[in-house]
């Protein structure tokens, strides 16, 4: 008894504060309380992602007592094995998760089981209510309210907030012990980012780029807009899209935000960027002459036009608007690499240009400093042989749109607490001076002919005044280049006061007629119209002045029957020269004023037209009607979504190949 007391006395005494809080640490359980992640939401402050309460069912294995007739009865609600659920209810763990994101009927179904050792808790889950809409810039977080891609991995530090800590007492049941102690700390929600993005026009890309893929039978399309005088970016449209509520369904490859993360050459785009250092340089003007044959040697190599042509004798305008290989590979062998690769330089490519978003590439351009590279500056001149990011080409637009200034691109334009309180504004930022204000103003003249007199027509939009370029661009493979191309248009409007910078890519198409000017212009204007008109831009009021003289519209790269139509309407007669099927040249040039019924000489130079059957479509999918008539040599026009009911022209009649049929579909 002595001893005992003595015992008692030394635990009681001597080590009793030393063993209460052993004792406390013993039954004390922290449990750690999700933050509720901050909202994503776009530049009018509709959500695009919202944190809500989802039931989640975790396990306590110590509390287990029948842990395989527990993994029978769990099984068939929770999508896993017995096997499965068994390994996870004889774990070591103290409490393993089991399930997230529960239906209401499921968590209910759980609970009513009763099972001892199962809990039934809420946590956040990340909800985008507006599906796919700018999934590929939103990105996408994972269940433990990390951020995973996009917007929400980038952001991540600000959205996620700070996890609260609850300590409860509990006996060795994990049973809440009556009157036990509890400490909580509340968690901090996360900040809401406001995108610079806008739902309208991101919208109208998505619906627009989508229609355009599926037409010409496109591998895939890429829609990126911008305010050429801040870097804002207002849409970023990819297709194939996805939806980030159910992003395990598709690779993430497809989930790639490719405007930033992926390269490509750009083919004739790039010659604005050649223009522009030739003209800042003083090495050329518009009327200077050059003389295009049909190829170019130089370096060990040759230098041609797309499909062989000669051009002959043309001014630097006429080879800006007929967009003349020859002549942009001539500007850059005499500017020399080392004052090339400097425009190139500040233009923004060949490096980061520091965008807020996960994964940007610098692009691929080479040093000037190695011998024997003639013929690859020569063909940088027209975009082949030089790597650039989408949203590297946008942002070098852009700066001949402002007036000189690069601007540095982002997404994000503040930072707002939980009650919307301003916490950060992003303000823009210039990366550099490319260019003088004076060079940018020719070189939008130049972008302006292009469309007015050249082959990007189908990107003008009546009453705004577009100024852009076409690319039609080969695509690299082994050994040399492929048979795919990209088919693109990059440009703004309008051209007096550019309120929005655009690029449309489309790529690996198999249409027809897969050139820029024919495929991604006409989408470039569609978007561009409606966006303009959604913001608001007045429409320059075209002079109705009716006079004994028409203006000769510009028919490149029409077919016969779009020409036909085109210089009908205008009051003129014309003449064709050439087997083939789209116009190539014209006499007299387009804009020149000449009296009505003048004839307008049309030449051709590729395949003629011939006549097929146009196939039926009725009652099938978007993608199947596609494919069935880019098969028989036709383009789609999509009407409606949901399967195909009414066609125009109807099936059987026979039209030239590369006719556009009408399809309307409906759920």
């Amino acid at each position: 008894m002595l001893a005992l007391v003595v015992r008692l006395g030394y635990l009681q005494i001597y080590r009793g504060e030393e063993l209460a809080v052993q004792a406390m640490a013993q039954r004390m359980r922290l449990q750690t309380i999700d933050a509720q992640r901050g909202r994503i939401l776009d530049r009018n402050y509709k959500t695009l992602a919202i944190s809500v309460g989802a039931d989640a069912v975790y396990a306590l294995p110590e509390s287990i007592r029948d842990a395989e007739g527990t993994a029978r009865q769990l099984a068939p609600y929770l999508s896993m094995s017995e096997q499965e659920l068994l390994r996870l209810l004889t774990s070591n763990k103290t409490s393993v998760w089991l399930a997230r994101g529960l239906t209401v009927e499921t968590a209910q179904a759980v609970r009513a089981l009763g099972l001892p050792g199962i809990r039934i808790v809420q946590r956040p889950q990340r909800y985008y209510p507006q599906g796919s809409l700018a999934a590929h810039v939103v990105g996408i977080a994972g269940a433990d309210n990390q951020g995973l891609e996009g917007i929400e991995y980038f952001y991540d530090e600000i959205l996620r907030g700070v996890p609260g800590q609850q300590y409860t007492e509990r006996d060795a049941a994990q049973r809440n012990i009556p009157g036990g102690e509890t400490r909580f700390v509340p968690p901090q929600p996360g900040n809401d980012v406001v995108l610079t993005l806008d739902t309208v026009i991101q919208y109208i890309a998505e619906t627009r780029i989508q229609e355009a893929v599926i037409s010409s039978n496109s591998e895939r399309g890429l829609v990126l807009v911008m305010n050429p005088k801040t870097g804002e970016i207002l849409a970023n449209a990819i297709y194939p899209t996805f939806d980030p509520n159910y992003y395990q369904d598709v690779s993430a490859e497809r989930r790639r935000n490719v405007a930033v993360t992926d390269q490509y050459e750009p083919g004739s785009t790039f010659k604005f960027v050649t223009a522009a250092a030739a003209l800042d340089l003083g090495i050329t003007h518009f009327e200077r002459a050059f003389e295009s044959g049909s190829a170019w040697e130089i370096g060990g190599g040759r230098v041609h036009n797309l499909d062989g042509r000669a051009l002959g004798r043309l001014t630097f305008r006429e080879a800006m608007e007929r967009s003349d290989n020859i002549t942009f590979a001539k500007l850059s062998v005499e500017m020399g690499p080392d004052r090339f690769h400097k425009y190139i330089q500040d233009f923004g490519f060949g490096k980061r240009l520091g965008v807020d978003f996960p994964g940007e590439i610098a692009g691929t351009v080479i040093s000037p400093t190695r011998s024997g590279q003639t013929l690859q500056w020569a063909n940088m001149g027209f975009g082949q042989g030089i790597a650039v990011t989408p949203l590297q080409l946008l942002t070098a637009v852009s700066a001949v749109a402002n007036g000189g200034s690069l601007m540095k691109p982002y997404f994000v334009k503040e930072i707002r607490d939980a009650h919307g309180k301003l916490v950060q504004k992003v303000e823009p930022e210039v990366l550099g001076h490319p260019i003088s204000p004076e060079t940018a103003a020719l070189v939008r003249d130049l972008l302006r002919s292009v469309v007015v007199n050249g082959n990007g027509n189908r990107a003008e939009v009546p009453g705004y005044q577009v100024a852009g370029k076409t690319g039609t661009a080969e695509v690299p493979g082994i050994g040399g280049y492929s048979d795919d191309i990209i088919a693109s248009f990059v440009g703004f409007a309008p051209v007096d006061d550019p309120a929005l910078a655009m690029l449309v890519v489309l790529y690996k198409p198999k249409a027809e007629s897969a050139y820029g000017g024919v495929l991604a212009a006409p989408v470039f204007k569609e978007i561009m119209e409606e966006s303009l008109e959604y913001l608001g831009v007045k429409r320059r009021q075209e002079s109705r002045q009716r006079s004994a003289q028409v203006a000769v519209p510009n028919v490149l790269s029409l077919s016969k029957q779009e020409a036909q139509a085109r210089l009908a309407q205008a009051g003129l007669f014309w003449t064709m020269e050439g087997e083939g099927t789209l116009v190539t040249d014209q006499t007299p040039k387009p804009g020149v004023r000449v009296p009505a019924q003048t004839t307008v000489h049309l030449s051709f130079d590729r395949g003629e037209l011939e006549e097929v059957e146009v196939p039926s479509v009725i009652g099938l999918s978007m993608l199947d009607a596609s494919a069935r008539l880019t098969e028989a040599g036709l383009r789609i026009k999509i009407a409606g979504s949901g399967v195909a009911v009414e066609q125009l022209p109807s099936a059987g009649a026979r039209v030239p190949r590369g006719s556009l049929v009408e399809v309307q579909f409906k759920l």
